[in-house]
């Protein structure tokens, strides 16, 4: 610890000595949509002839230091106006800049990431930011606009399966991505079990997805950060926005509140497929809804309120013997505080929950499970000069966590009622980072982040011979469960087991030349929690636990270097990356593992460790008629888990394995073509490697029993996935000469109806008695029509 600090030390009295002597002033302010007085995020704020700029920050806030003088300021963002202001800096200045759209259609802006001039300087990497509007342009299952479906067409992400939800980053597990809406968890992104994910785009004013290089105010996952900001709500006159699709619809007004000093954004979103059902007297139900909230208050010059709220529910029910209901609620109250023209602060009090239910009629089962967290930060960024920028803050996260509450549905049931053991767990970290520009050419950015995690009771917990839950049967060559010798219980404040760990971050920024530049970054992350599921794709039926003395931190680190180009002005971009990843302490399961309803969990799992390593290449075209781009991803992602203390060669004999997301090849071309003012077309193909599966090689018979046999764990694959979409969007003609603009999207999903495994199962035939594969598809070719309005 005391080595970063001298070097945050060195570094700041180095920045200081080239900043005094020097008649400097500071420029400083908020940038917003003309039109709706919306802060934007990332817009560029540089100034040619010093080839010096920034980017606003999540709040729209922008700081930079610059000789005195005269200096023309150039402020751009992808959809808008680019604005050119001529500033006299005699002293430290406050400039708002307000923005105008391109273009007041439907058909904005097909692709936003970061492309202007200051993306080969600064060194952040493997980041990918998406545009609500670049979002609505990707053709999507049933026309529903998908934000995790976008991700997935980016490098290195890859999907969890067909109409799955969840999305695995650089070989990780779904659960190692920290997904943020407003800065608070959700733990459970997925409706209707994962063909659509809960994020409704009208709302949606920023994505931003981080695969390394992540900055050291994130923390509590291992493989990547999904940050999603809301819009703020128009604070200069109303606007109605929706769309009517197949089987959703969507509505959003916006309007504001006390004059200009604050505004409100609502928007809802709801499925209508049971009607449909019932129209064809079909008793199944499945069904989603979603709730989006914001308002906000602007006190005075400096000092802003923020309130934001998202709910989303799900059920689900079949011929009235199983039911589920499933579902997210946060809440964020946020004040953003500008203490000096160099100085922003941000102080979050954020709740999350997410809770499901699970009836089963047939037996009488009633099962919930729920897991609540309330988190309190407090976030500091210090534009100290022209050379560094400083962040720091804190953070404490409480959560509660019960697995399960098994309750009868009927006095007649059998099922015999039990209640889980409840967690309880707090979380701290405490980080800074500084991005220093170090020379002309070359720029750093350090990060440091000290996380502490603490699983406290009340709790009566089992022990165990050596301390071992597992146990190596080398008569059969199998691991199995330890029996409890006996139990200890701890009191309701009482620690039973707590983790400290430092997480470095590092990256690194050489300009070749204002088109080039090569980076390179390292970063260390720490994860305290753990989704316990044996499925590839998350379900609601998932638990997360806790670390404890059997379940330790996932401990993963990241290296990537990379080349990024741009060429014609912009008009075209290179990526490419590659990266090496490694996690400790990452669970796999014995055979056999009984994981529903499990309160000794530590008696299902040995940890082990995996490693992830890939090239990734991105080419984007930004301007002109056709837009879009293609994305490559070659990798490998696999594990290890040995046996350790509890004995044996451990799982698959000790030797490297595929985990279930390893995807060898990844490809993705999204393209976008405007066509005229009235028809726009959209298409995007995908082929990635099929998913690593087990299946059986053979069979014996015992007893007049046909038992199976199993290859090694994952050695083998489904069949690879491939699928061609395309949609056309037909914007009427009189849309610029009316309040109400309209727009048509006709969509095909799956266009020459390739038949993807979802799964494939194995089985007896019943006739014929010979063994026979069975392939699961779920999606053929399916058409969509959507209606998009706004007014």
């Amino acid at each position: 610890m005391n080595y970063y600090l001298r070097l945050f030390f060195l570094l700041t009295l180095f920045s200081y000595t080239n900043f005094f002597g020097q008649n400097k002033h500071t420029l400083s302010g908020t940038v917003y949509d003309k039109n709706s007085n919306e802060t934007l995020i990332g817009v560029t704020i540089y100034i040619p002839e010093l080839n010096a700029g920034t980017d606003t920050n999540e709040y729209g806030f922008y700081s930079i230091t610059l000789p005195e003088g005269t200096h023309k300021v150039q402020v751009s963002y992808l959809g808008f106006t680019t604005q050119v202001t001529e500033v006299v800096l005699s002293k430290n200045t406050t400039k708002d800049f307000k923005l105008i759209e391109e273009s007041e259609s439907l058909e904005e802006v097909v692709i936003e990431t970061n492309i202007e001039k200051l993306n080969i300087r600064t060194p952040q990497m493997s980041v990918n930011k998406l545009s609500a509007a670049s979002i609505k342009k990707i053709p999507v299952v049933l026309g529903e606009v998908d934000v995790i479906k976008s991700i997935q067409l980016l490098p290195g992400v890859t999907n969890a399966g067909e109409g799955a939800s969840g999305f695995n980053v650089r070989g990780g597990a779904e659960d190692q991505n920290l997904i943020l809406l407003d800065e608070a968890i959700i733990y459970n992104a997925s409706h209707l079990f994962g063909f659509f994910s809960v994020f409704n785009n009208d709302a949606i004013k920023d994505v931003k997805l981080y695969k390394g290089g992540i900055p050291a105010k994130f923390g509590g996952r291992a493989s990547s950060v999904l940050d999603i900001r809301q819009k703020d709500g128009n604070n200069k006159e109303f606007k109605l926005t929706g769309g009517i699709g197949l089987i959703s619809s969507r509505l959003t007004a916006e309007a504001p509140l006390f004059g200009d000093k604050g505004s409100f954004l609502i928007a809802g979103r709801a499925s209508y497929a049971n009607i449909f059902l019932a129209l064809a007297n079909n008793e199944n139900r499945v069904g989603f809804y979603d709730l989006n909230f914001k308002t906000s208050y602007k006190l005075n010059d400096k000092n802003r309120l923020f309130f934001s709220t998202y709910f989303g529910n799900d059920d689900v029910s079949f011929e009235n013997s199983f039911f589920n209901s499933y579902g997210n609620f946060s809440a964020n109250l946020r004040w953003n505080n500008i203490i000096s023209d160099k100085l922003f602060s941000n102080l979050s009090a954020i709740y999350s929950r997410y809770n499901y239910d699970l009836q089963l009629e047939f037996v009488g089962l009633d099962w919930l499970s729920r897991i609540d967290n309330y988190n309190l930060k407090y976030d500091l960024d210090y534009y100290l000069n022209d050379k560094l920028k400083f962040d720091f803050g804190v953070s404490g996260i409480y959560y509660k966590f019960n697995p399960g509450e098994i309750r009868k549905l009927t006095p007649e049931s059998s099922i015999n009622e039990d209640v889980l053991d409840q967690k309880f767990a707090v979380e701290t970290g405490i980080y800074t980072s500084l991005e220093h520009k170090i020379s002309k050419n070359l720029t750093a950015m350090y990060g440091l982040r000290y996380s502490y995690f603490n699983r406290f009771g009340s709790q009566i917990l089992n022990t165990y011979a050596n301390n071992l839950p597992v146990v190596y049967n080398s008569s059969f060559g199998i691991y199995e469960r330890a029996e409890p010798t006996g139990q200890v219980s701890y009191g309701n404040k009482e620690s039973i087991a707590s983790f400290g760990n430092f997480e470095p971050r590092f990256a690194l920024s050489y300009q070749l030349n204002e088109k080039s530049s090569i980076k390179t970054s390292y970063n260390r992350m720490a994860q305290y929690l753990h989704l316990i599921s044996n499925t590839t794709s998350a379900t609601p039926l998932d638990i997360w636990a806790p670390s404890g003395e059997f379940l330790k931190p996932q401990i993963a680190d990241q290296y990537a270097i990379g080349y990024f180009r741009n060429l014609k002005n912009n008009t075209y971009n290179i990526e490419i990356e590659s990266y090496y990843k490694t996690v400790k302490n990452r669970v796999d399961y014995i055979n056999g593992a009984e994981l529903i309803a499990q309160n000794t969990i530590e008696r299902e799992i040995l940890n082990g460790n995996s490693r992830a390593y890939g090239l990734e290449f991105l080419l984007r075209k930004n301007k002109g008629d056709l837009t879009g781009w293609i994305a490559y991803t070659l990798s490998k992602s696999e594990q290890r888990t040995l046996g350790g203390r509890a004995g044996g060669p451990g799982l698959n004999n000790g030797d490297w394995y595929n985990t279930p997301f390893d995807r060898t090849h990844d490809v993705s071309v999204t393209g976008n073509y405007k066509y005229n003012d009235k028809w726009t077309f959209n298409a995007n193909f995908v082929f990635q490697t099929g998913r690593p599966v087990t299946y059986p090689n053979g069979q014996f018979q015992y007893n007049g029993l046909s038992i199976p046999t199993y290859s090694t764990r994952n050695a083998d694959r489904l069949p690879s996935y491939n699928r061609l979409d395309i949609s056309a969007t037909l914007t009427p003609r009189n849309n610029k000469n009316r309040k109400w603009q309209s727009e048509w999207v006709f969509g095909i999903y799956n266009l020459y109806s390739r038949r993807n495994a979802a799964s494939i199962s194995f089985g007896v035939n019943n006739q014929t008695g010979a063994n026979e594969a069975e392939r699961t598809s779920i999606f053929g070719i399916t058409p969509s029509i959507t209606y998009n309005f706004k007014f």
